[in-house]
């Protein structure tokens, strides 16, 4: 099998610690072996890991530091992105990913176990049924912005603790405009290219939409 590194985590995240740095090692050697039973990721994107999902995820991370304390839920998680690479780096502040698809919950727990990410709580579930509130709300491009939005309203915590206030940290690519507009939220967008050199970052944001 073909060994790839964190070496582009490390290039953006230089304060890691041991810990995290070897928990990141860790991810393409699981999700290798999980891809190959269930397919989370695709299978010509599984050596391209470390940037287009891995670093994408942890885009996130330039826009918002998640604070000890805090709650975030991740939508429609797939393979576990943004939640783990995000709870990695924030092993402080407790995830909680979900998913409709039951076979890539299991993938998500399999990993979070491996890894021993106790701020990791999984669940087969759509995000209509939680009852739950949450600091922020992240999610990879699950669907259009105004589709999205009534799954998780009403679903934040009204106490912000954080330097901005609590909302979505959506990440999606392309040309937003009218997606925003027919959205009717107030969005903020933060190019992944002002932070991250590679071509692939070029057309991706962080959609933020405070609450």
């Amino acid at each position: 099998m073909l060994e790839v590194k964190p070496d582009l985590i490390l290039k953006y995240f230089n304060n890691l610690t041991e810990k995290q740095i070897a928990q990141f090692s860790q991810l393409f050697e699981l999700y290798s072996y999980w891809n190959a039973q269930i397919n989370v990721i695709s299978r010509k994107d599984i050596e391209e890991l470390y940037e287009r999902h891995v670093l994408h995820s942890i885009g996130i991370a330039k826009v918002c530091t998640f604070k000890a304390g805090e709650s975030v839920l991740d939508v429609g998680t797939g393979g576990g992105f943004p939640g783990i690479p995000l709870a990695i780096l924030f092993p402080d502040t407790q995830f909680h990913l979900v998913d409709s698809i039951g076979k890539k919950i299991k993938v998500v727990k399999e990993v979070a176990s491996a890894l021993g990410l106790e701020n990791v709580k999984a669940d087969h579930l759509r995000a209509e049924q939680l009852k739950d509130k949450y600091n922020f709300i992240v999610s990879r491009a699950v669907t259009r912005l105004g589709e999205f939005y009534p799954w998780i309203q009403g679903k934040f915590k009204k106490e912000s603790i954080n330097a901005i206030p609590n909302g979505i940290l959506y990440l999606k690519g392309g040309d937003l405009t009218e997606e925003i507009k027919e959205s009717k939220l107030k969005a903020e967008l933060y190019p992944l290219s002002e932070y991250f050199e590679e071509d692939f970052f070029e057309t991706k944001y962080v959609v933020y939409v405070p609450q």
